[in-house]
Parts: C-alpha cells; structure tokens; sequence
C-alpha cells in the first residue's frame, strides 16, 4: 500500500560522466527518498498483517476466553517457529526474506560501495583508497554525502524477490532433505545443498541489478540513473551482459552459501540448541558465519566485478580495447586478467571491506528473517488456538 506523498514520480537529475558531485548527491538522494517511500509503504502492510484483527463483540469475548484459558494453563508453551502450520510456511519464509534481504542491502550500501571500488584493478588515482573509513570520507568530501548511496533503488528491487525465493527454497529444501537424511535431527549435508539451490535462484534473479548496481558505484561512472545505465548496456553489450558474471557469481556463492549456512547451522546448535527465538544468537551466528565466508571466496569476488563493471582503464591496460576481445568474459579470462594486472595480491583486493560489509549484513539478514518468521508464527498460533478454544465453547 502506497501514500499517497509518494503517489508522484519524481524525475532524477542527471549526472555526466565525472561532473559535479552536488549533482550525483541530488540524484542519489532523489534515489534514496523513493526508496523510503516504498519501504515505508511495504513497512506498513507488514505491521497490519502482525496486528490482530479484532472486528466486534464476538472476537473481543474470544480474546477473553484466551486470557482465562492461559491463566488458568500454567504450562502454556512458546509456538514452535520453525515448525511452522502447512499452506501459510512458503508465503511467511517469502515475506520475511524479502523483508529481510531489503533491509541487508540497504543498510549495507555505503560499505558495498567501498568494496566495489576498493577491487578495482587499476583505479583512478583520485579513487585509491587507504581503508574502508579512508575510502568513505573522500567519497563524501569530494563527491557529495549521497554519493554512497547511487544504485540503492537498483539493489533494492533485486533484492526483495531474490531474497523471497532465497529463504523460501530454503527452508523448505532443508525440511525436506533433513527428514530424507536424517529424521527428526538437523543434517549439515541438507544444509548445504538446501543453499546450494537456494543460491541458483537467488543469483538468477539478482545478476541484472548487481550488474547495474557495481557500474553505478565505480568512480566517475557515466551513467545519469539506473533506466539510462539499463539502457545503454542492453544497446552497446547486448542483453547477455546482465548475465556474464553468472556463472562465476555461482562459483563463488555456492560455495559461500554452503559455508554460510553449514556454520550459521552449527553455532546455531551451539548457541541455540532449543532453536528458540533468540535475537542475540541469530546475530552472533550470521556475523561470524558471513565473515567466514566472505574471507573464503574474496578472490572469486573480485573476478565477478571485474566482470560486471568491464573498467575501461582495465581493459586498456590488458590490451583489450581494440579487437575481437574487447570485454573480459567468463571465469577463466577474469583469473588471468586479475593476475595479469595484480598478482596474487590482486584477488584480495578489497577483501578487508568484503569482511566488514559482510558480517552486519548477514547478521541483520538472519536477525530480521528471524524476527519476523517468528511474529507471523506467532499471530498463527494464536489465531489457530482462538479458533480451537471457541470450537470447545
């Protein structure tokens, strides 16, 4: 449900290539606050479906009868959330995860920004950074305090629906081949190949804005908006340059995912062995379970935005400009463009902000995830026992 502030489409200033930075900050912001239109409208939907609905008498003396029923119940115990009542799991796993990835991306996008351009190759020397905070304060001072944050409304589109069939193939995966692999107890392998899949959809659905997403953060990008970068990729690379990192993208996000998930499982099991709704766990767990494995795949990462961003200063220095060669393509021509121009250092180039952007992001991935699965399961439980004490009645 939209408000009506946000009724109106606004029209982005443009940015030339290199221009004035006041500029880029007029667009971002402008990027930023429909943004916060949106998600203020998807925040409220949300609230009103966790809100009870109580619509007159009758409803009123059955929340009565569920007051005098818990009283008198010592015992009454906490709904399992991770069990959740058939026919609503897919739909709850769906809306909590597109909530969820929303949050991450965005929240995240300032140290995202960072990472892309701190992987450059061969940067611009007005764009070689000494640290994360380092890279932050000179792209604030010296191209506005927006300019972070162009290519958010991008992400965030990608994000909710890759997120939706992320943590819904998920879940349900998991359940499925747990109880093939071993019944009743948590099974490591069915973690793992539970986000092996869940990782094919995500990327699937992904790629495209990752794609426009890095080609808006790189330093003295081109592009006025993400339409005109839309549009000027699909016109002088083709439509397959949305998806010429996806291969690589799932070399390195299987086995991320699978590390991601095989350890967030498993301190889960340490921290949280009741598997509980418990904040503080779901938060230790995701951080270190994303620090473990963003560490791990750093250097497929850089290869994959080498190939997302094609960087002209990169590709003349390889000698690609001219020619039938003139993008890098595929995984292999990526390693040896990447240790051609930097080395073995080169595929840790950015590793440190990699590390930093991912480990409060995977925990306020989990973290919100959790949160709501949790607040939907519950309103169904007790919409469930409403209707189970006025059936006794």
């Amino acid at each position: 449900m939209e408000t009506d502030g946000f009724v109106r489409k606004r029209r982005m200033t443009a940015e030339t290539a290199g221009g004035d930075a006041g500029v880029a900050g007029a667009s971002a912001g402008a990027e930023v606050r429909w943004l916060g239109g949106r998600f203020w409208g998807v925040s409220e939907s949300i609230v009103s479906s966790l809100t009870p609905r109580i619509g007159g008498e009758s409803q009123l003396q059955s929340v009565d009868v569920v007051c005098a029923a818990q009283d008198a119940q010592a015992e009454d115990s906490e709904p399992d959330y991770e069990g959740l009542p058939q026919g609503a799991s897919t739909s709850t796993h769906m809306l909590a995860g597109a909530v969820a990835g929303i949050m991450e991306h965005c929240l995240m996008f300032p140290i995202d920004c960072v990472k892309t351009r701190m992987q450059s190759l061969q940067p611009d020397p007005a764009a070689r950074y000494k640290n994360v905070m380092d890279a932050l304060r000179r792209i604030v001072a010296t191209e506005g305090v927006w300019r972070p944050l162009r290519g958010l409304n991008a992400t965030a589109i990608g994000a909710g629906p890759a997120h939706a069939l992320y943590f819904a193939s998920y879940e349900k995966l998991k359940k499925t081949l747990s109880d093939t692999i071993h019944p009743g107890a948590n099974s490591h392998l069915a973690n793992g190949a539970a986000g092996c899949v869940a990782t094919l959809l995500h990327d699937a659905a992904m790629n495209p804005a990752e794609v426009v997403k890095q080609r808006m953060q790189m330093f003295k990008s081109p592009y006025q908006g993400v339409l005109d970068c839309v549009r000027a990729v699909w016109q002088r690379e083709g439509p397959a340059a949305f998806y010429r990192s996806y291969t690589t993208q799932l070399t390195m996000n299987v086995p991320f995912q699978v590390l991601h998930f095989m350890t967030y499982e498993y301190l889960q099991e340490l921290l949280n062995p009741h598997r509980l709704y418990n904040p503080s766990s779901h938060m230790v767990s995701g951080a270190l379970a994303g620090a473990i494995a963003a560490a791990a795949t750093t250097p497929l990462d850089v290869c994959k935005t080498l190939l997302n961003t094609q960087e002209s200063h990169t590709l003349s220095s390889a000698g690609q400009s001219q020619g039938a060669h003139r993008h890098v393509s595929g995984l292999v021509h990526a390693f040896r463009t990447v240790y051609r121009l930097g080395g073995l250092q080169g595929f840790f180039k950015g590793a440190q902000a990699r590390v930093i952007y991912q480990m409060p992001s995977t925990a306020i991935s989990w973290s919100v995830y959790e949160f709501f699965k949790y607040g939907l399961t519950k309103r169904q439980h007790n919409n469930m026992r409403i209707q189970h004490i006025k059936a006794e009645v």
